[in-house]
């Protein structure tokens, strides 16, 4: 027996049977096999024997004890019920030969050419609560673990969660507690809880098992009875397939010194740059000139001797000095070629603008070209991208607008129309960014690389990400559960309606949609997952703004009820707390309100108020340590005009920042189009102000509050 981990576990009894399963050429694996492995991994089952005939299941059930229930033992039959393979609550000596008979006609009537090997006979469980454990094989995460309600829970109301294998016990009680269902596992109307530790083991042990032998494609336990003493499968069923081939990856400081030339290059060259407007290649040298960049430009065109002012070279090999950096405008069919001349002169990076590869179905192209990049020792951006932009170094390598405004977000997009909407939106609202990167196909560098460079980048404070798709899930959660213990990574996941499930019949197959593994996947690398477009440029645009909220308690001070309703709904809905006023800031709130304003929290000062019981009212909320954070509701009148609000604000949380009161506020402003000017000072000043919205500055602020409880800067 193995004991290096855990109970006892037998590896050795379950290599034994999964290697008798391959010889034979079998995917799913018999009902006393996957009995056994459970077994060897101290998986709770029910008393159980096999029987080849009606006398021994007789036998057998007498030995266990009635009730009992018989189940086929097939290799050829995969789905027992399906197959009429299965019989419950068995009472007596009769009804189990008569099971037996039935069981072995259904199987042959089944599948005729179907192995029939007997049946097993299993105790017939006391009951409990139902639940279901699972492992799946996602493709872009590897073993998955899946917990949920069984019955009908299971089948219509879809209420499971996910986690990434291997699960610790602590992280399968943190799952537990996601299902919507689990106060009925937590005990209501005067029931015991189940016993979490017991059925916590049961998790982890399913996925110590998928991560000792990756083998195993899919485990259902279904269903386990969770009891206030145990929790017992009564049923299970593995099948196992090819173990997939691990991406090939860099080390981490080989990724680092790559990116640090990419965003720090001293010298970029331009295969296929031109001299006639309307063209990438014009474009790119255009912008390389016009965004100040300081290093040194080299375009690369057989043809011509100079471009845009500058000396042409017929190929990159003849540029004289190092070259970090290649951004390519030549036609697919060429890049492969220079790409290999790029490796000969050991350029760090190309940055691939030109499509006609796997986006339009030229799959072999594409890999033919990263196998010469690899061989070159060449990391590839793209290709089908717009280029990318490092305002730090003033770099514009992108056909598309130039964009030079220095700020501390870090955003990259797969999508070049997504890519010129982060543009847009950061101009517009006035937010410097640090970098905007186009990754298109993702060919090679991907997310994980960016993220591995803006871990170390002290121009970068949020990263911001779209993603269509992630193509190495595990090295992505491992980059960023390490890079957003410090800086807040935001993903905007397209695509998240496309289910996932296989057509086998697997209950953790049919259950696991891409888009709830891709939600578990974010959870535990605490990713802040945003649904919209909207939230992922808004949430980075304030999280660069707002301070790490100290603690829970959220203060709303508002000049209009019924902003303070939208306010308070905002939070509830985004899982905020509204903080519960003390009395004694409760009796200083009353002195500085009419008598028909209200208290409490929201603390409306009514809009009547001039504009120094505003300020009272926020100085009051920002001295006060026990008020963590603060939404501000404003509502537009002549005695306290938009501006006059905005300056009134600046003012008093300038007066806490000097007094080392610092904490999230974020600001809703209702009326006439003054108070777009209005919010535009807000910003300015770090503040975020929203105009015309209530919900979106709480759902901004619940981000903040979202990556400050998962990179553990505050206590949950």
């Amino acid at each position: 027996m193995d004991t290096e981990r855990g109970p006892a576990l037998n590896r050795a009894a379950v290599a034994e049977i999964l290697t008798r399963a391959r010889e034979s050429q079998r995917s799913t694996l018999t009902v006393t096999e996957a009995v056994a492995i459970c077994r060897a991994y101290d998986l709770p089952l029910p008393d159980d024997g096999a029987a080849k005939d009606a006398a021994s299941a007789a036998a057998a059930a007498a030995r266990i004890g009635y009730p009992v229930a018989l189940k086929v033992i097939s290799a050829d039959i995969s789905h027992k019920s399906d197959a009429g393979g299965v019989k419950l609550n068995l009472k007596n000596d009769t009804d189990v030969r008569q099971a037996f008979g039935d069981i072995a006609a259904s199987a042959k009537a089944y599948a005729p050419g179907a192995a029939f090997d007997g049946v097993l006979v299993q105790a017939m469980s006391a009951g409990g609560r139902e639940v279901i454990v699972g492992a799946s094989t996602d493709p872009t995460f590897g073993k998955v673990i899946a917990f949920g309600l069984g019955g009908i829970h299971a089948e219509v109301l879809r209420d499971v969660t996910f986690g990434l294998a291997p699960v610790s016990p602590e992280r399968a009680r943190e799952m537990f507690s996601e299902i919507r269902g689990y106060p009925i596992l937590a005990g209501t109307r005067g029931d015991e809880p189940v016993d979490f530790e017991a059925l916590a083991g049961v998790v982890s042990r399913v996925s110590q098992l998928v991560t000792d032998f990756p083998e195993i494609a899919e485990v259902d336990l279904n269903p386990v009875f969770a009891t206030p003493s145990g929790a017992v499968a009564v049923d299970a069923r593995i099948v196992v397939g090819a173990v997939a081939n691990e991406r090939p990856r860099p080390d981490t400081a080989s990724i680092v010194a790559t990116m640090q030339r990419t965003m720090h290059p001293k010298s970029v060259a331009v295969i296929g740059a031109s001299a006639e407007e309307g063209k990438i290649g014009y474009s790119v040298v255009r912008n390389l000139l016009d965004g100040g960049y300081g290093g040194k430009i080299y375009p690369v065109n057989p043809r011509l001797a100079e471009i845009q002012g500058l000396p042409a070279f017929k190929s990159v090999e003849d540029i004289p000095g190092d070259i970090d950096v290649a951004v390519f405008a030549i036609p697919a069919a060429f890049v492969a070629g220079a790409i290999e001349q790029c490796g000969r002169k050991g350029v760090a990076s190309a940055i691939l603008i030109p499509s006609g590869f796997a986006e339009i179905g030229e799959k072999q192209l594409q890999d033919d070209m990263i196998a010469v990049a690899r061989a070159s020792n060449v990391r590839v951006m793209g290709p089908n991208i717009y280029g990318y932009y490092y305002t730090p170094e003033k770099l514009c390598a992108t056909f598309c607008t130039p964009y030079t405004e220095q700020g501390s977000v870090a955003l990259s997009s797969q999508s070049g129309g997504v890519g010129m909407a982060i543009v847009g939106f950061s101009r517009s609202h006035n937010m410097g960014v640090s970098a905007i990167v186009g990754l298109g196909n993702k060919s090679d560098i991907d997310e994980d690389d960016l993220l591995e460079f803006y871990a170390q980048d002290p121009n970068t404070k949020v990263i911001a990400m779209h993603v269509e798709d992630i193509k190495d899930g595990r090295a992505f959660v491992d980059a960023a559960k390490r890079v957003a213990k410090e800086k807040p990574v935001i993903v905007l996941k397209a695509g998240r309606t496309v289910q996932g499930a296989r057509a086998a019949a697997s209950h953790t197959g049919a259950l696991a949609g891409v888009d709830q593994v891709y939600d578990a996947a974010f959870r535990e690398a605490g990713v802040v997952r945003a649904r919209t477009l909207e939230d992922l440029l808004d949430w980075s645009r304030a999280l660069a703004m707002l301070p790490t909220p100290k603690g829970e308690n959220v203060l709303i001070v508002t000049g209009a009820g019924g902003s303070g309703v939208l306010l308070s709904d905002a939070c509830t809905d985004y899982g905020l707390k509204l903080m519960a006023v003390p009395p004694d800031l409760d009796a200083a709130f009353r002195e500085l309100i009419p008598p028909f304003g209200a208290s409490g929290n929201p603390i409306d000062i009514t809009g009547g108020e001039p504009p120094e019981t505003y300020k009272k009212a926020i100085r009051l909320a920002l001295n006060d340590d026990r008020v963590h954070s603060l939404a501000l509701g404003y509502w537009h009148t002549i005695i306290t005009p938009p501006m006059v609000f905005a300056r009134l604000v600046a003012e008093v949380v300038d007066e806490g920042r000097a007094a080392g009161n610092v904490k999230p506020i974020v600001a809703s402003l209702v009326g006439d189009v003054e108070v777009e000017e209005a919010c535009r000072f807000l910003e300015e000043r770090g503040i975020p102000a929203y105009p015309y919205a209530a919900e979106r500055p709480i759902a901004a602020l619940a981000a903040a509050y979202q990556w400050a409880r998962r990179s553990g800067k505050m206590a949950n």
